[in-house]
């Protein structure tokens, strides 16, 4: 389901307030978006092609657990070379981009009021 924009502005302003500029919690978050991004379109490729986790761990041969493993949102363990071979099963390949990191603008700092006299 798209985010509204309610949704947007909601997600940005737990992400200020919880996040904010500390470099620390940035890179956290980033990782963590990262990982549950990566995990939903494993999950999302898998459901497509109606195959079960058990299927799709025979095809790149693993284990179910480590298809499980993917698809937790928590789990931050992904190689690329696994990511190939769960990209290969379903006729895809992987596009990697780097972008730049989300920041918040500045703000100007107040102006002072001028006095009528």
């Amino acid at each position: 389901m798209p985010r509204t924009s309610r949704h947007a502005s909601a997600i940005d302003f737990l992400v200020d307030r919880f996040v904010g500029d500390d470099p620390v919690r940035v890179a956290s978050f980033e990782s963590a978006r990262l990982s549950m991004k990566v995990a939903q379109q494993i999950y999302d490729l898998r459901t497509a092609a109606g195959l079960t986790q058990r299927q799709l761990a025979s095809i790149i041969g693993t284990s179910a657990s480590v298809i499980c493993q993917l698809e937790a949102s928590d789990y931050a363990g992904h190689s690329l070379s696994m990511l190939q071979r769960v990209a290969s099963a379903f006729s895809a390949r992987i596009e990697l981009k780097f972008v730049p990191v989300r920041r918040r603008p500045t703000p100007s700092p107040p102006r002072k009021k001028r006095r009528v006299a």
